[in-house]
């Protein structure tokens, strides 16, 4: 079933308001936080779009389903699970970069020295249930693919993305950002 993008922004208002995680703020906040990293660093629509909509698998998530993903220790392949949903809606270069955001963390494990060491608490327990940090041939693979630099930066903004009660546009600023980068057939 794919969603319209008011389905899509509807969501992201309803279901918005769920905890982020073991984070100390909601999905929707954490969604609007992402997206004003990416504009603010001059990314492209696309890439704004990608980092307002990264998690929206976690908002098509049945609340207890995610409470049973904890206890059992396993990931709720989030970054998966909405791109059915919104395929029709948006390019590769939007859903490339959701598909490949917690691959990308694996990602940046690896090459990056400090960057386990700024990931939060609940950041890295999710790690170890999205498969632990890439060996080389694993992260050469990963980052030879399309898009795969667009995910990178999307990951640096998700992470940074944490921040109680930081000021930031409210979702109905993107709407100029997600018209122009919606299919012209959805």
């Amino acid at each position: 079933m794919s969603l319209t993008l008011s389905e899509v922004i509807s969501l992201l208002e309803r279901r918005g308001q769920i905890q982020y995680g073991m984070e100390a703020i909601n999905q929707l906040e954490h969604a609007l936080q992402c997206a004003d990293l990416a504009e603010n660093a001059g990314e492209t629509p696309e890439i704004v779009v990608a980092s307002l909509l990264h998690d929206l698998g976690h908002l098509l998530v049945e609340t207890r389903d995610e409470q049973q993903m904890q206890k059992t220790k396993q990931d709720d392949l989030h970054q998966y699970i909405a791109l059915p949903f919104i395929r029709s809606l948006f390019p590769a270069a939007v859903l490339e970069p959701i598909r490949m955001h917690v691959d990308a963390k694996r990602y940046l494990c690896l090459i990056d020295p400090s960057y386990w060491a700024s990931l939060s608490a609940a950041s890295k327990h999710s790690l170890e249930q999205q498969g632990g940090v890439y060996n080389v041939a694993e992260a050469s693979a990963f980052i030879a693919q399309p898009y795969a630099a667009e995910s990178v930066r999307l990951r640096r903004y998700d992470d940074l993305a944490k921040v109680p009660a930081k000021a930031v546009p409210p979702l109905s600023y993107y709407n100029s950002h997600l018209n122009k980068v919606v299919l012209k057939s959805a």
